[in-house]
């Protein structure tokens, strides 16, 4: 009963531990002169590694403390959802409009694309490595056919709906013309949503009379250069050296808690088994 009950304590104590644990910064602010740092490295997903509200937390508070003298906005992302690209890349350019003396640059690393690139069109400048991948304008829903299959095996497929149209994507059913068709036009309404993103944000920067630029295609960063979709060669540090004129880097990147990360994981498997058994496809900027 005695090493129960220590168990138990020692249970108690680190469930306290985990309750309590908020999220934290890296580094702690300081109202020396700095330039400040956000990291967005992953797929931008809601609840995931990468998700709005943590990435708008970050540039908030790095807009917002005193020593800032411009942030970098290191990117390291094959894209993702396209509605957690809208809410950061509006969110950059509220902040911009807000606090017009501090500058932010986009900084690719390895990867910048689709919706990773959606987030850095917002940015004063885009810098890159000359090995960077950059670029990948368009929108894609994936998901696979089983009908066939199904046939092969004598599998019956029961599927009952409310509303005539409702298992459209249902991947065991043959694709009508109809369906396919709608869901086309969906994805070109989207599509023309990135685009005009890009637009704005890139300005007369772009390659105007170059099609191949909202296609989907992905660019090296030498040939990105070259297309106007970005500005130049260079890291975080130099950034923050030679452009911004600030060679101390404060990271502003926040860190999640045990618990919320344990609670989103959760919710994010939720939220695909609920989709799933919706018949919701697989939409993404990537």
């Amino acid at each position: 009963w005695g090493l129960a009950f220590k168990f138990l304590f020692l249970v108690y104590l680190v469930a306290i531990a985990i309750l309590y644990t908020p999220s934290v910064w890296p580094d702690k602010p300081t109202s020396d002169a700095h330039t400040a740092l956000v990291n967005l490295n992953g797929v931008i997903a809601p609840g995931g590694e990468v998700d709005a509200d943590g990435i708008v937390a970050g540039l908030r508070a790095a807009f917002e403390d005193e020593g800032t003298q411009g942030v970098v906005l290191r990117i390291n992302s094959p894209g993702g959802s396209p509605v957690q690209s809208a809410y950061i890349n509006d969110e950059i350019t509220r902040l911009r409009r807000k606090y017009p003396d501090v500058p932010l640059y986009a900084v690719i690393q390895d990867v910048a694309a689709s919706g990773g690139y959606y987030v850095a069109v917002a940015a004063d400048a885009i810098y890159a490595n000359e090995s960077s991948l950059v670029g990948s304008v368009g929108v894609l829903m994936n998901g696979f056919g089983f009908p066939a299959l199904m046939n092969k095996l004598g599998i019956e497929r029961r599927l009952h709906t409310a509303g005539e149209r409702k298992g459209f994507l249902d991947p065991f059913t043959t694709e009508r013309a109809a369906d396919v068709e709608h869901i086309k036009v969906m994805l070109d309404e989207l599509h023309q949503q990135f685009i005009a993103v890009v637009k704005r944000g890139r300005g007369d920067k772009l390659q105007a009379d170059n099609e191949a630029l909202f296609s989907g295609l992905v660019w090296s960063g030498k040939r990105g250069l070259e297309l106007g979709l970005i500005d130049g060669f260079g890291s975080a540090g130099f950034v923050a050296r030679e452009v911004i004129g600030q060679a101390t880097i404060v990271d502003f990147t926040p860190r999640k808690g045990l618990l919320e990360r344990l609670t989103e994981r959760l919710g994010v498997s939720v939220a695909r088994e609920l989709g799933t058994s919706l018949g919701l496809g697989s939409l993404s900027l990537r």
